[in-house]
């Protein structure tokens, strides 16, 4: 609060009186500079020549602008303020307006990502016990298959084992009957 060197005495005196007010409401200007000069003139009214009135009016009036001006300008800024503030709870709005409307775009395919990812959750469930069945499977058809496989080379070599001894026994046959020929030509020629 600047004041001008001549009131400097009286209008500290008047500005520390006035402060010790509740700030400012409101009112019409002459109550307001009524109770001023009052509270003022209390204190000093036995001291004060024409001139230091004067001074002292002069240095009121100007504590008056500066404190009307400051006021305005409070109120300048109130208003800034509250505009901005309003600016922003809309933009506030429209941002919580945009974020939904892109959940909503999104949320379609989240949902189906979702039915996708519990579909493949539960045939990852049925695959493991199946999976354990088919190596289990596994095992068994490789031990009948090489049990099938044993049992068919032993096979194979009882055939051949039997081949040989068909051959075997057809040649001895073939002797038999040679010496029953030869048995039965001497025995004609004995006879």
């Amino acid at each position: 609060m600047t004041q001008t060197n001549a009131g400097a005495s009286t209008g500290a005196a008047a500005a520390a009186t006035t402060t010790e007010l509740p700030p400012p409401q409101p009112q019409p200007q002459t109550q307001r500079s009524e109770m001023v000069l009052h509270t003022g003139s209390l204190s000093f009214s036995s001291h004060m020549s024409r001139e230091d009135e004067e001074m002292t009016r002069s240095a009121l009036s100007a504590f008056r602008a500066k404190e009307d001006e400051i006021e305005k300008r409070r109120a300048e800024v109130r208003e800034r303020i509250q505009a901005q503030l309003g600016r922003v709870e809309e933009e506030t709005r429209r941002l919580s307006t945009l974020r939904e409307e892109i959940e909503s775009m999104a949320d379609p395919m989240r949902k189906e990502v979702s039915v996708v990812r519990k579909k493949i959750d539960s045939v990852n469930k049925e695959l493991k016990p199946l999976g354990s069945t088919v190596q289990k499977k596994e095992r068994e058809y490789k031990e009948a298959l090489d049990t099938f496989n044993e049992k068919n080379r032993e096979k194979v070599q009882l055939i051949t084992k039997l081949m040989e001894m068909e051959q075997l026994v057809g040649e001895s046959e073939k002797l038999r009957m040679k010496k029953l020929e030869e048995l039965s030509k001497s025995i004609e020629e004995t006879v």
